[in-house]
């Protein structure tokens, strides 16, 4: 990955033009994520997802939001919406997709999608995240070398206004004209 430095900026960015948007990365379901039936609890598939995309920004944006947060940047979850598809059990393998799919001045939407080996989906995490002054702890601004990095990962065609619903049914459709 070819790395760029801007002078004036505390980011580092990666070249834009070979950047994933959709990073996919493979997990096994562990016996302690599960509940006394072998199903992952639903509190655990947050877990799964938020780590998913902790290792996308690391692997795929070289961003570790350790030293982020270290330099006062950092994100907080201001709220969640998922849909449980279809049962994950314990041992199965999952698929985790991340993508940003809107953003605000101070906020940010991510998508995650689990999925099985068929790609068959699992379950869909919407997040926002909001970003946070860590001396203040009041929501600030994207700095705009920031916005640099949100226009080129931003995923086109989800319409995060029409809500989860709607994307559920576009999936549906995209999953019928694969078959």
């Amino acid at each position: 990955m070819t790395m760029e430095y801007t002078p004036a900026s505390k980011f580092v960015y990666p070249n834009y033009a070979n950047m994933e948007k959709t990073p996919i990365s493979n997990y096994t379901v562990r016996f302690n994520d599960c509940d006394p039936l072998g199903h992952l609890n639903n509190s655990k598939y947050i877990d799964y997802f938020l780590n998913a995309r902790e290792d996308h920004l690391k692997t795929h944006y070289d961003i570790d939001l350790k030293e982020w947060a270290q330099r006062g940047d950092m994100f907080v979850v201001s709220q969640h919406e998922i849909r449980y598809l279809r049962p994950v059990f314990y041992n199965d393998r999952v698929d985790i997709q991340s993508a940003l799919i809107g953003w605000g001045e101070t906020w940010l939407t991510v998508e995650m999608l689990m999925m099985d080996e068929a790609g068959q989906p699992k379950a869909i995490l919407w997040t926002k995240f909001t970003r946070i002054n860590a001396r203040t702890g009041k929501s600030q601004t994207h700095p705009a070398d920031f916005m640099t990095w949100i226009h080129a990962t931003l995923v086109e065609g989800i319409d995060v206004e029409a809500g989860m619903k709607a994307r559920l049914e576009q999936l549906k459709q995209k999953d019928r004209l694969s078959s």
